[in-house]
């Protein structure tokens, strides 16, 4: 691991932190199943907006086959729309 952070390591580290602080020494489970659905959702949303809503791109965008994107936009239940589109001057 690097020596500086990047500032969504930073945040991951930081809100880790204050759930286990917020525990108070209960235990706890499925900490990994958690962190990926708190992060795997909006990083599909954000990166499906960036690429206009085009499936190919998003993929290539985040270094996965574009099947398995579609594998987490229904696991997740998104909906991908096309973007709107300007209207075309006459």
């Amino acid at each position: 691991m690097e020596n500086n952070p990047t500032s969504l390591e930073a945040c991951v580290h930081a809100q880790l932190d204050r759930y286990f602080s917020d525990l108070d020494g209960e235990s706890t489970g499925c900490i990994w199943q958690m962190v990926i659905s708190a992060v795997e959702r909006p990083m599909l949303e954000s990166v499906l907006m960036r690429a206009g809503g085009n499936q190919s791109r998003a993929a290539d965008m985040l270094g996965i086959n574009r099947n398995t994107l579609r594998k987490k936009i229904e696991q997740h239940g998104l909906r991908v729309d096309a973007p709107a589109r300007l209207p075309v001057k006459s």
